[in-house]
């Protein structure tokens, strides 16, 4: 029997030292390494003794009997560490049944470039990922801006058509407020911390406006300008911009008790037909124009410091929610004779 295995490992050498495969033999009773060609005993060297698990420190023993013994091929990957270099290698271990030399086949097979293809796909993959997620947050970035300046609905419509129409919207009411005095408190004070409480107050503005269903449309300066009633129709614009204004009169009020700096504004709503529209090519930004945006910057300008000033037509459409004030008939730029009242607060419902 020893010499037929003899023979059997002759023959085989002939076959396999050539090839770029490392090639062993296998005893499945001891693991001892009974053949190798060249590039396995390169790969593996005997150093440690001749079992197969003394030369693979990571073959997974249990596993690897079990599926031989079962007749099926057990495959698993390890690393060669020979002369300072590492060389991935994928072993292919599989039964040689034989009545007279029973043994098992090891192959190895040298998977550096399979490796290397691997490891380019899975930085190519991280890096189109990490690409991916960096233009997600420039759009989610340049949303946000355009949000900012512009109501959603039109940015909607720029977005799937690259352009907006001009709208006319015949019923709605337009705010418009500024500071009393901010210029000199601009000139009085460093520019760093008066710019942040003017921020701090226009955020606030922000929620409000957005509490109501209405739109902020722009700011110029310490103006504040927003819009009920477009670019959604509301019929309650009225009533909605003007709980606004209330409020925002309430958020200054509280807000002076419990800073050093006083703020005060002066507020004024007109109703009438506007028209919206994207202004601008490179710069872009959503603006408003005509009769009710006219009556509001007068209205504002008829205020005095922590009033609300509205007009008639609005008068009108809130004296059934809302406590006025006549204030008599004035001469208005660009509308003759108005009558003009303020606006005070909304009127509690009693219940009893």
């Amino acid at each position: 029997m020893g010499d037929a295995r003899k023979i059997d490992t002759a023959e085989l050498a002939l076959g396999v030292q050539s090839l770029g495969l490392g090639v062993a033999i296998v005893d499945p009773n001891t693991w001892n390494v009974i053949f190798e060609n060249t590039k396995f005993g390169q790969w593996f060297p005997a150093t440690e003794g001749a079992s197969l698990d003394k030369r693979m420190t990571d073959l997974p023993m249990d596993r690897a009997t079990a599926r031989l013994s079962q007749g099926r091929k057990f495959t698993f990957q390890t690393v060669s560490k020979t002369s300072g270099r590492e060389t991935p290698v994928a072993v292919d271990m599989s039964a040689l049944n034989s009545d007279k030399n029973p043994s098992f086949l090891i192959e190895c097979r040298d998977i550096s470039k399979e490796k290397q293809t691997e490891y380019m796909l899975e930085s190519y993959s991280k890096m189109a990922e990490r690409h991916a997620r960096e233009l997600s947050r420039e759009k989610e970035r340049v949303d946000r801006l355009l949000l900012n300046i512009m109501p959603r609905t039109v940015y909607e419509e720029m977005k799937h058509y690259g352009m907006v129409t001009p709208q006319r919207f015949d019923h709605a009411s337009v705010l418009l407020l500024d500071f009393v005095g901010f210029t000199d408190m601009a000139i009085a004070h460093s520019p760093g911390p008066i710019v942040a409480e003017l921020n701090d107050i226009f955020t606030s503005f922000d929620r409000i406006v957005e509490r109501f269903g209405c739109e902020r449309i722009k700011t110029i300066g310490d103006a504040y300008m927003a819009v009920a009633g477009l670019p959604e129709p509301n019929p309650d614009h009225a009533q909605a911009l003007a709980r606004v204004a209330l409020r925002m009169k309430r958020y200054i009020d509280r807000r002076n008790k419990v800073h050093p700096e006083a703020w005060r504004c002066r507020i004024g709503i007109g109703v009438g037909p506007v028209v919206g529209s994207i202004l601008g090519v490179q710069k872009y930004v959503y603006d408003i124009f005509g009769p009710g945006v006219n009556l509001a910057a007068r209205m504002e300008q008829m205020s005095e410091p922590m009033q609300i000033t509205i007009s008639e037509p609005s008068y009108l459409l809130l004296r059934d929610h809302f406590v006025c004030t006549e204030r008599g008939t004035v001469d208005v730029k660009g509308f003759g004779p108005t009558k003009l009242y303020t606006l005070d607060s909304e009127q509690t419902v009693d219940h009893h």
